[in-house]
């Protein structure tokens, strides 16, 4: 999906910030945690790389059930007194708890899971070989997919857990962890991991949920994301015997002349969802977004005042944005408005060479971005009633995954605590209103749990869902932190959230 921390990062700016070596919660001496960060390097770097080479992969059922037994045995291993994988009807999750006897519990969310690959794609390294390579203007990276969604924030995590119980130091929160194995197919099940009934009843002790994080872009930027867009995966599709027109199997492309063809029917129906230049939604009676607050509007413009737009347009692969709009303007598009996007499209042969064929079958995937006051149910029911008013009700709508917006005050506490620990490191963040990517949030902030929630963790990494994915694990920028500073900066974070 994307994950929070995924797509938005190509977006948001912030000042150019130089890191502080290090920093420390005022009342709480961590040299011995550091120390012992510094010596667990290469088993926690190998941790990571075991990790990446266990692939799990929902999409193909591929790596089921030994990914979520791997989750497992990693949670225990940093010390979480019991880890259990729980079945679903679909992929199984994980839940565990770390009962360190302190008077907060903080709740975290983990995916096990990663996207498709093709090998063929990746020209840096193999995509499960979790290969460390140099990289320029950042240092050694370890090139892999999974490797910064989410594995390797999600490492560094765990490695924190290690250092401090390594340097015999008292955990300083209680931890519920769930983790996930269907996030990558827009969590489907994942309500019958967080609301079964012991796990609903550990995540109710917390003050909040949070998913290990990269904050920082190669300037050494950070961003604190106080929510993410909802999201719809979903496939359409048109068929000759569904439709009762075109053949119900395959045929010469001659009969054209005498065949409708269900291609062409799918196209007509996706070109009724979108304005004529494909960047408005025109689905009849679809749900509307909540207009950007005064607040929201004020975050964006000191974004865009310091953002470099020629350098993201250039990072992005692109030469203009939508209508030619200005940056400001555009990032406001970004955050305020939900989105109809096709992410494939296919029918007949797409192999090489010509195939006189007329298709039986044709088949779109599709994403819908959901901004807050939407809701999931609502936009697929105005879909199909948009479909079947138009002619189109034959055309199939498969919903495989997706769930509602999700939001949290920036004077939640699990927010703020985060604003505490960055400027210590000499990081005056800026927020961000949404991540335009998508995380089951929702499941957390909404009904009924109504827990704050968020995303966490300096470092750096980029690639998710594209080829040559990778994790920054020894810096030689000095603008952002490498492994070592990611697991220091959860160290930060879990006592701070502590006080």
């Amino acid at each position: 999906m994307n994950r929070p921390s995924r797509f938005s990062a190509a977006f948001v700016a912030f000042a150019i910030l130089t890191m502080a070596p290090s920093s420390y919660a005022a009342d709480e001496d961590l040299a011995p945690i550091k120390a012992e960060v510094a010596k667990r390097h290469d088993e926690a770097v190998k941790r990571l790389q075991d990790w990446i080479k266990q692939v799990s992969i929902a999409a193909e059922d591929r790596g089921f059930p030994e990914g979520a037994e791997f989750m497992a045995q990693l949670a225990k291993d940093a010390g979480f007194q019991q880890a259990t994988v729980v079945n679903t009807s679909g992929k199984p999750g994980v839940f565990a708890t770390l009962d360190a006897g302190t008077a907060k519990t903080v709740g975290l969310y983990f995916m096990y899971d990663v996207k498709q690959f093709d090998p063929a794609e990746w020209k840096t390294a193999p995509p499960l070989d979790a290969a460390i390579i140099d990289k320029a203007g950042l240092g050694k990276v370890m090139v892999g997919r999974g490797a910064v969604n989410q594995k390797g924030p999600q490492s560094a995590l765990l490695a924190a857990l290690h250092a401090i119980k390594g340097a015999g130091k008292k955990m300083p929160v209680n931890l519920v962890l769930v983790a996930e194995g269907e996030e990558e197919i827009g969590s489907p099940n994942i309500a019958q991991l967080v609301l079964k009934p012991e796990v609903k009843a550990a995540l109710e002790k917390c003050m909040g949920v949070f998913m290990p994080s990269t904050m920082q872009g190669p300037d050494g930027v950070v961003t604190i994301n106080l929510g993410s867009k909802g999201v719809v995966e979903l496939e359409l599709v048109s068929s000759g015997d569904k439709w009762g027109r075109g053949p119900a199997k395959t045929v010469h492309s001659s009969l054209k002349a005498m065949i409708d063809s269900p291609s062409w029917h799918l196209i007509k129906a996706l070109d009724t969802l979108v304005s004529a230049d494909g960047n408005n939604i025109a689905i009849e009676n679809y749900p509307k977004p909540r207009p950007l607050s005064a607040d929201e509007k004020e975050m964006i413009a000191k974004v865009a005042k310091v953002r470099d737009e020629a350098k993201m347009k250039e990072q992005l692969s692109t030469k203009q944005w939508i209508d030619n709009l200005p940056m400001q303007q555009a990032m406001e598009r970004l955050q305020s408005q939900p989105t109809v996007n096709i992410e494939g499209l296919v029918a007949g042969h797409t192999g090489p060479g010509g195939m006189t064929i007329l298709p039986h079958r044709a088949a779109a995937k599709l994403d819908l971005r959901l901004v807050p006051d939407m809701k999931k149910e609502d936009a697929v029911a105005a879909l199909k009633a948009h479909l079947a008013k138009r002619g189109f009700g034959d055309i199939e709508v498969n919903v495989t995954g997706g769930y509602d917006p999700t939001a949290t005050s920036k004077d939640a506490p699990l927010i703020q605590a985060q604003v505490a620990v960055l400027k210590r490191a000499g990081i005056d963040p800026l927020f961000w209103p949404r991540n335009a990517g998508s995380y089951p949030g929702y499941i957390f902030t909404g009904e009924p749990l109504k827990l704050a929630a968020g995303h966490f963790g300096l470092g750096h990494g980029s690639g998710a869902h594209a080829p040559d994915e990778y994790y920054l694990i020894e810096s030689t920028n000095p603008k952002i932190q490498g492994y070592d500073g990611a697991v220091m900066s959860f160290v930060e974070y879990l006592y701070e959230l502590g006080k």
